[in-house]
């Protein structure tokens, strides 16, 4: 029996920080031969506040975030250590969507995230993202700093 992490879910926000959290996740993944699964949530409650936005501008969005994870996603594939790379890209409010859409769905034994996530003002308001996961999630959290 494997006693390391068998599937490992990487949360990236667009920020500069992600290729650095990113590049951990697969190492991690590839150490462990596990499964890494990349997940990116864009920000509806930005867009609803003004009013109706078009599905393109959604669509726009996941483009722009899928170009920027393209070389580093082609690496992990070709890792043989790693049995498979899955990237969900879902829109609407960051924490919910998060738990539900996606760790509630792919179960993770392992979950990497950036500390640094959001602008000051808006990690007052909100608290961070990996104090989200340490709280919602069951399994073990690593922060990359």
């Amino acid at each position: 029996m494997h006693e390391g992490y068998s599937k490992v879910f990487v949360a990236l926000d667009g920020t500069e920080q992600q290729d650095f959290v990113l590049a951990r996740a697969i190492k991690v993944a590839a150490n462990n031969g596990a499964a890494l699964v990349i997940g990116h949530v864009i920000d509806s409650t930005a867009l609803e506040s003004a009013g109706s936005y078009p599905a393109d501008l959604v669509q726009g969005l996941q483009e722009a975030f899928t170009n920027s994870i393209t070389a580093q996603v082609e690496e992990a594939k070709a890792n043989p250590d790693i049995p498979s790379v899955e990237v969900m890209i879902r829109a609407g409010r960051i924490r919910e969507t998060l738990k539900d859409e996606m760790l509630d769905v792919v179960q993770p034994d392992l979950v990497l995230c950036g500390a640094r996530g959001l602008s000051s003002i808006k990690y007052a308001l909100l608290g961070s993202i990996s104090t989200f996961l340490l709280r919602n999630t069951d399994c073990d959290i690593l922060v990359v700093k």
